[in-house]
């Protein structure tokens, strides 16, 4: 049996955004589940793990706010990269007043979520699943993280805690609705053109149950 884990996260915005907005950000009503695969990634990743996020708890009341923020509009091409790799020098700067561009965005403020995990092997692994179940504990306990945790946006950091059974935890909100379509996570199975799957998202008193990947829907 995979073990569970569980973590508390919390921050002052999140923006966890619908795939169906072109321009402007606008976020689910609660975190995604791909979103909180990487807050689990963010402590501890390897090729021979994988993540697979359970349930959502919902800690604190969901509201949104308005906000009109600076973004660039380019990326570096990938055609400019490869030059630049194989001359061993090139131009690959963005240059921001050249690019800047202000959109706005409709985020989350003041979220809090407990998160369950099973943490599996993969069949690249060749160590036993008590070595990673030690690992993560360990890291998480000491707070210890290959990157920093985020809530959808990389600016939107993330406060984290390991869950025990040290402490009753607090109660999900009594909140009961329907989320609709959401993202479920990506389909790696052709790695050149991973496709997006989704599942219906339920909140019943504060919690969605997060189905098997297996039975979302593209």
């Amino acid at each position: 049996m995979s073990p569970r884990f569980c973590l508390e996260v919390a921050g002052p915005f999140a923006c966890f955004t619908r795939p169906e907005m072109k321009v402007e950000r606008v976020s689910y009503d609660v975190i995604t589940p791909s979103a909180a695969r990487a807050v689990f990634e963010s402590i501890l990743w390897k090729p021979q793990i994988r993540w697979r996020v359970r349930r959502i708890e919902v800690l604190k009341p969901i509201r949104f706010i308005n906000l009109r923020r600076n973004e660039v509009s380019a990326v570096v091409s990938t055609r400019n990269v490869q030059q630049a790799m194989n001359a061993g020098s090139g131009q690959l700067a963005l240059y921001i007043e050249d690019e800047r561009q202000q959109r706005a965005g409709y985020f989350l403020r003041d979220v809090a979520y407990r998160l369950y995990a099973d943490l599996e092997l993969t069949a690249r692994a060749t160590d036993p699943l008590a070595k990673y179940t030690e690992m993560f504990t360990r890291r998480a306990s000491k707070g210890q993280c290959v990157n920093q945790p985020y809530l959808g946006c990389r600016e939107f950091a993330a406060d984290v805690r390991l869950v025990t059974t040290d402490a009753p935890p607090a109660a999900p909100i009594p909140d009961t609705r329907e989320i609709g379509w959401m993202l479920h996570d990506l389909d790696f199975s052709n790695p050149a053109d991973p496709q997006p799957r989704f599942f219906n998202a339920q909140m019943q008193a504060g919690v969605i149950e997060v189905p098997p990947f297996e039975e979302a829907r593209g």
